[in-house]
């Protein structure tokens, strides 16, 4: 039997002590998320997963690894598309914990607080959807040589037949002007 899909880990409950840690097996539902104006989902639904979490002298350190293949459409000739992706993400939570003086001077706000723990709640959902979205590459492709769309009519380039692909070289008709000024 599988674990229920979970989105919040309360980790006081873990009762973990200094130096201590646990793995968590689970499934999430990272949800869908819109990229470039394009609707992806992560599948399987919901994803299958572990945590580890460490306890440390003054809060957590975090791991979380997922596999999953993203669905959706292809971002240069708009067919489907699936990309596989390994996520493997790490955070630390260790509030009120001072950083270094260089940290400081770097603007930095002179915590290690994870923004998906808070009042000792670990957001799962949240940070596997953030995690995904960082792991995926600048562009999700039906294939790694996809030619994408022709920039005149539209049409998808793959599978195209080059004689039959033709357009006369005409050009942007916006540039009309300055054609005739040879």
């Amino acid at each position: 039997m599988s674990p229920e899909p979970i989105s919040t880990v309360i980790l006081d409950r873990l009762a973990l002590l200094s130096g201590q840690g646990r793995r968590l097996e689970i499934e999430v539902e990272p949800g869908e998320f819109e990229l470039g104006g394009h609707l992806y989902v992560a599948e399987p639904d919901p994803v299958p997963g572990t945590i580890d979490v460490s306890r440390t002298l003054s809060g957590y350190a975090l791991r979380l690894r997922l596999s999953v293949v993203v669905r959706g459409t292809c971002m240069r000739c708009l067919e489907a598309a699936a990309h596989g992706v390994e996520v493997d993400a790490r955070e630390v939570d260790q509030p009120g914990e001072p950083v270094d003086l260089d940290d400081e001077e770097a603007g930095l706000d002179g915590e290690l607080a994870s923004p998906y723990v808070v009042a000792g709640e670990l957001d799962v959902a949240r940070w596997a959807r953030d995690a995904l979205i960082l792991a995926l590459p600048e562009q999700i492709v039906c294939a790694e040589d996809c030619p994408g769309l022709c920039t005149v009519c539209g049409e998808p380039l793959r599978g195209a037949a080059p004689e039959r692909h033709r357009h006369e070289e005409a050009g942007d008709p916006r540039w009309a002007k300055l054609r005739e000024l040879k």
